[in-house]
């Protein structure tokens, strides 16, 4: 178990986390979330020792393995396979010390322990993990080096998971992977056997791999039980609680205070004045909710609509070098009111294909038809491509306004999201999501009748991601996107093309068709839909709902422990409260006895609905894992 206790720290001078506790379940799967700049990393930081608390502690058993991704990725001269095995330290050193060995008592004890630890498995694992990565067999013997530094962290990442730690932290594991790698996260996730805290915006992946979430918010740690869908409608409610709570606490103040204004001149009152006011001064004092209010995103209007298609390719083809087409056979067409989503792995040409229908890459062969005026934002994957490093916000804008007003320009900025204070920030040095939002602002800024997004919820919390998908529902004009947010793709379009054997296609299928070919696959490629001895799709639909029927009870408890932790938390909360003021039971002294009884079979009892949900959600994730 992770506990943490009465914990504040603090970065450059600023208060983050301010005396806040913590305790985490061994083996469950918990979401760390909250806006951007909250503290989540700087959490990871105190956990794995890498900074000092101000006050408090954390604590975990003795001998607990922590694992992360390095920051770092490796570019070095060795094979990705061999990178990933000598991430199991403890394989490692046995198997260096088993080719020196002489000792027979000592080599016996060598291979038995190689044995318990499954080291004759360890390559085939290894190899497992770096293709569900999106490695296959030959890129799994290249040297790290012929590697970019997004592929790189997909092995460093790799090598975390082999190592299989019994807590494993994950930072936004999912901004180097495309849709087909998440896919496959999410189930290694669920399926982990130890501990996982995971930072991420990604909704689906906290809904899929998570059980639980930690919500860090206002500088304090909740515990909240469930997914992230979970999570929102229990916060919903317990804000709504508080405010009513906040509002019964106003209006009790406000009556004494009338009384105590009313009544204190008068003798006959007097008493009477000064007890409310000393009651007045011991009441407690209920927060009020605090929304974080995030800046939307605002797509304009095209200036006028064109006629479909807007882009239609005839045995088009396309790629960076002459005569070594990545693309080819292209024969598509793209109307004014398509909303289309990208599907297929990286490498197979998803960017190559958005920069060729956006005008930055010329067709090597056939015919590239635009409709008039049709004009194109283009939103790179790549943030600092399109951004000029040494230039500030205020001068990108400045650019495509250079006869505005300063006030002009300066507005313009913040209709992009980015507050007073980084207008005049050198691109370089915003963050991820400042850069993103004025990446998308300049995108946007000519009114588009198409916008081409290449991967733009990187570094977008999840209310940012929320106010993207309100904008591109809210924009009239054709959208292709490029995404591993799941969440994202489900919400604005409504057709699919897969990019793979080196062209572009129509999917048949929606996006949860598309994630059991990634998925049920197991890492042997796509199955052969009816010949695979399950059935035809119908059948297999049929089969997977009454699975889905199966577990249904089993799930409702679930939700009833939850509930129920839900409601024994509350009472021990009202007990507590009750207990910290012991002058109450001045007249009836025998009530603090049976105040603390009642608390203490009110713990026991959540102790032992904790632990039957763990066990019953154990069931659960064990049977949906042997479909």
């Amino acid at each position: 178990m992770l506990t943490i206790t009465d914990l504040s720290a603090r970065i450059a001078g600023r208060l983050l986390i301010d005396n806040a506790s913590l305790a985490l379940p061994t083996g469950i799967k918990a979401g760390l979330v909250g806006p951007n700049g909250a503290g989540k990393s700087t959490l990871f930081k105190i956990i794995t020792g890498e900074m000092a608390t101000e006050t408090g502690h954390t604590s975990i058993p003795k001998n607990t393995r922590i694992g992360q991704v390095a920051q770092e990725a490796p570019a070095e001269d060795t094979a990705l396979v061999e990178i990933v095995l000598r991430a199991d330290l403890e394989r490692t050193k046995l198997m260096k010390e088993a080719e020196t060995a002489t000792d027979p008592l000592r080599i016996a004890e060598i291979q038995t322990r190689l044995v318990d630890i499954d080291a004759h498995s360890a390559e085939a694992r290894a190899s497992s993990i770096l293709a569900g990565l999106g490695f296959d067999q030959e890129a799994q013997q290249r040297p790290a080096s012929s590697f970019s530094g997004g592929w790189r962290m997909r092995v460093a990442l790799a090598s975390v998971l082999f190592a299989e730690p019994d807590l494993l932290l994950l930072d936004e594991p999912t901004n180097y992977l495309d849709l087909e790698g998440t896919l496959w996260l999410e189930e290694y996730i669920r399926r982990y056997p130890h501990t996982v805290l995971i930072i991420s915006h990604d909704r689906d992946l906290l809904n899929t791999a998570a059980n639980a979430i930690v919500h860090l918010d206002q500088k304090k740690l909740t515990f909240y039980r469930g997914g992230f869908d979970q999570f929102q409608r229990q916060k919903a409610e317990r804000d709504e609680h508080q405010m009513k709570a906040r509002e019964k606490s106003m209006a009790a103040r406000k009556h004494m205070e009338a009384f105590v204004e009313r009544f204190r001149a008068k003798a006959s009152k007097a008493r009477q004045a000064q007890s409310r006011l000393k009651a007045l001064e011991k009441m407690d004092t209920v927060d009020a909710v605090v929304e974080n209010n995030v800046s939307g995103f605002s797509f304009p209007r095209p200036d006028r609509g064109v006629a479909s298609p807007i882009i239609a390719i005839e045995e088009g083809s396309v790629g960076y070098t002459p005569g070594s087409p990545i693309l080819t056979r292209l024969d598509l067409r793209i109307d004014a009111d398509d909303r289309i989503a990208l599907l297929g792995s990286n490498g197979n040409g998803k960017s190559t294909f958005a920069k060729f229908i956006a005008g930055r890459l010329e067709a090597e062969g056939g015919r590239l038809r635009l409709a008039p005026q049709l004009k194109t934002g283009f939103f790179a994957q790549h943030q600092m491509d399109d951004l000029i490093p040494e230039e500030s916000a205020v001068a990108h804008v400045r650019r495509l306004m250079p006869d505005a007003q300063e006030a002009r320009v300066r507005a313009r900025v913040a209709q992009m999201g980015l507050k007073q204070d980084k207008m005049n920030t050198p691109a370089k040095d915003l963050s991820g999501g400042e850069k993103a939002r004025l990446l998308m602002g300049l995108s946007a800024f000519h009114a588009p009748n198409l916008m081409i997004l290449d991967e733009p919820t990187n570094h977008l919390d999840i209310d940012s991601r929320a106010a993207l998908i309100r904008a591109l529902n809210d924009f009239p004009g054709a959208v292709i996107l490029i995404s591993h947010d799941r969440h994202l793709i489900e919400a604005t379009v409504d057709r699919l093309w897969i990019v793979k054997d080196g062209t572009v296609s129509a999917f048949d299928g929606d996006l949860e068709d598309y994630r059991q070919e990634v998925v049920g696959s197991s890492g042997k490629g796509k199955k052969n839909s009816d010949n695979d001895g399950g059935g035809s799709k119908a059948e297999r639909r049929k089969k997977a709902a009454q699975e889905r029927a199966d577990l249904a009870p089993m799930k409702k408890k679930i939700k009833d422990f939850e509930s129920l932790v839900e409601r024994l938390t509350k009472q021990i909360q009202s007990l507590d409260a009750e207990l910290a003021d012991p002058g109450q039971f001045a007249d009836a002294p025998y009530k603090i006895a049976q105040k603390t009884k009642q608390r203490g079979e009110r713990a026991a009892e959540l102790a032992k609905a904790e632990e039957d949900w763990l066990a019953l959600t154990s069931q659960v994730e064990d049977a949906e894992d042997s479909e």
